[in-house]
């Protein structure tokens, strides 16, 4: 339990730094096996035809979805399959971990067949007193997701971690 914590001027200094683009795959083997393992069942998800029916190009990918990070041996972290080389690393040495919430905006559909580059830039950095877990340190990241045929921005996500 960190009783005080300081952000460092290296640690401001990564405010608004980006990680390299990296690329998000949606397929429909992917939205079928998402929106199954949530629970969905409309079946613009499962069925391509209903899809078109509905409007879609393609299978929709389901509410909170979006691709699977393409895994590159080597350059890819073995936890979560983005990059690992030339990401800003904030090192604040502070053990604990807790996910604070991720919100997402979508603003066009993204449908299976759909190849998205991702960009993570690191938003905020905040401390926030606990009289649990001491000074904890709340960063703030935003990724946008781009449509790589198309070019257009299709969602952005917020997210905090918090660290203790």
């Amino acid at each position: 339990m960190a009783e005080h914590f300081e952000i460092t001027d290296a640690m401001r200094a990564l405010i608004g730094k980006e990680t390299p683009p990296w690329t998000y795959e949606v397929t429909t083997t992917s939205v079928r096996a998402f929106a199954r393992g949530v629970g969905y069942t409309d079946p613009v998800y499962f069925d391509v035809e209903a899809a078109r029916r509905a409007g879609y190009r393609n299978l929709p990918a389901p509410p909170t979805y979006l691709g699977t990070p393409v895994f590159i041996p080597g350059s890819s972290s073995d936890t979560f399959s983005t990059p690992t080389a030339g990401v800003p690393r904030l090192d604040h040495g502070l053990p604990g971990l807790l996910d604070g919430g991720v919100e997402t905006e979508y603003l066009a559909d993204i449908c299976a067949g759909d190849a998205l580059t991702a960009v993570t830039r690191l938003r905020d950095l905040q401390t926030r007193a606990s009289k649990a877990l001491g000074t904890m340190l709340i960063a703030t990241v935003e990724t946008t997701f781009t449509n790589a045929a198309t070019g257009a921005v299709v969602a952005v996500q917020r997210g905090q971690a918090i660290y203790y």
